[in-house]
């Protein structure tokens, strides 16, 4: 099994693998791009992004700047928003479902690196999905960990670090976050 496909399975793979860098650059390139277009050229920046991002909705807006690693593992439903500064380490496939709103400077990681330290330093890495429901809001400055679920109808406040899977129809907070209330339809 070669290091992408290890990577691809959520194993433990070395992240300094050539075959794992490869699509890097040209990712980083096409942000830069991205980042330096005219608030004013909208169809050229809808269209920048349909062709880095692995799927999106026919409505979707991300204002710049945004930042993600491969952009192919990302995926946008119908209606998504996404405010300025947000990053996304894609280095799993992170999926975003219809109606979902995020707010300033969130942050999606699927990258994570052992806690032992001879691993670590040996660059091994891993990378789990992010799935996110529909009609999801997430406030200001929240990180979500690799392999976290959020589910529908989901409202994730402002600050928050998710550390692990949120259920849908509630509205969670916190480091870590945890389910303040459910909301009832």
């Amino acid at each position: 099994m070669t290091e992408r496909e290890k990577q691809a399975a959520g194993l433990p793979y070395l992240a300094c693998d050539p075959e794992v860098l490869a699509d890097l650059k040209p990712c980083e390139e096409e942000c830069f791009q991205l980042n330096r277009l005219s608030p004013l050229l909208t169809e050229e920046r809808t269209k920048r992004l349909r062709r880095l991002l692995g799927k999106t909705g026919s409505n979707f807006k991300i204002i710049a700047p945004f930042f993600c690693d491969y952009g192919y593992n990302i995926e946008v439903g119908e209606d998504f928003f996404a405010n300025t500064n947000m990053v996304i380490l894609d280095e799993a496939k992170v999926t975003f479902g219809d109606n979902v709103y995020i707010a300033p400077n969130c942050s999606f990681y699927t990258a994570g690196h052992p806690l032992n330290v001879v691993q670590r330093n040996a660059d091994i890495g891993y990378a789990l999905p992010i799935r996110i429901g529909n009609n999801v809001w997430i406030g200001g400055n929240v990180v979500v960990l690799p392999g976290v679920t959020i589910g529908d109808n989901t409202t994730i406040g402002a600050g928050s670090v998710v550390t692990h899977d949120i259920p849908g129809n509630v509205v969670a907070a916190g480091n870590p976050c945890r389910v303040i209330r459910e909301i009832k339809p």
